[in-house]
């Protein structure tokens, strides 16, 4: 019987073939869009893998495979980025990738409810490719809204990072539908960036905008674990008072 962790690595497969129509029909693709590429599709790969192995699944499931799905062309898109650093690339191509991308963010979702799997791992498996998605996009939009964009695409990762400093932001967050919503109205504004259809100053001040968004739903996450922190503390002390009183 063929082992669920292997499952992942047909996506890392299929991305390599979208990869080579993408070269051969469209933009050829830079050593580095390929390395760039290739790199990311095998390391969430790995992390998927063991995240399987280590819960012990059985089944990989249609909404992980949608999300993988998403996994592989973002993956696609990273070359083709990384790939536009140095060379001209077809912004339809990236915009039209993105939007698919997209799109299929709202469908993993529904059919891990569809299906009742819902599950830790395809939830963070989601969370972390919107991550890159955004990081990528930001790469991209540098160009026509300056550096600062990149803040976007960086502030999930200095979130992890500031986890590691203080280990109490890093407290499971419940469930919150404004997450997704904040993360599809990101990729979608950075997507219309891309796309370079607005004028220069709208897509600056939409950029912004965006930012800012982000800025309140990280702080609200960052509250919460402040404040349960703080609950937490107030209960152990209730807890050592109690012993105290009953050690009298």
């Amino acid at each position: 019987m063929r082992k669920v962790q292997f499952t992942p690595w047909f996506w890392v497969a299929a991305g390599v073939f979208v990869l080579l129509v993408v070269g051969a029909l469209s933009t050829p693709l830079s050593p580095a869009g390929w390395a760039a590429a290739v790199g990311y599709l095998v390391v969430s790969s790995v992390l998927v893998s063991r995240g399987l192995l280590r819960r012990g699944s059985t089944r990989f499931g249609a909404a992980n495979a949608v999300t993988a799905t998403r996994s592989m062309l973002v993956g696609v898109a990273t070359s083709i980025v990384v790939t536009s650093l140095n060379a001209g690339i077809s912004s339809v191509l990236l915009v039209t990738i993105v939007a698919v991308a997209l799109a299929l963010d709202g469908v993993d979702g529904y059919v891990a409810r569809r299906t009742d799997s819902v599950s830790e791992l395809g939830a963070r498996f989601d969370m972390e490719v919107d991550a890159f998605l955004l990081l990528v996009l930001c790469v991209y939009d540098a160009r026509f809204v300056g550096g600062w964009v990149l803040a976007i695409g960086l502030m999930r990762y200095a979130f992890v990072a500031a986890t590691w400093v203080l280990p109490i932001l890093g407290r499971t967050l419940p469930y919150r539908y404004w997450r997704k919503v904040v993360a599809a109205v990101c990729g979608i504004v950075l997507a219309v960036i891309a796309a370079q259809v607005l004028p220069p100053v709208v897509d600056v001040i939409a950029a912004a905008g965006v930012l800012l968004l982000l800025l309140e739903s990280f702080g609200r996450d960052i509250l919460w674990t402040v404040r349960m922190n703080r609950t937490d503390a107030r209960l152990v002390s209730l807890q050592k008072a109690s012993a105290r009183d009953g050690s009298r």
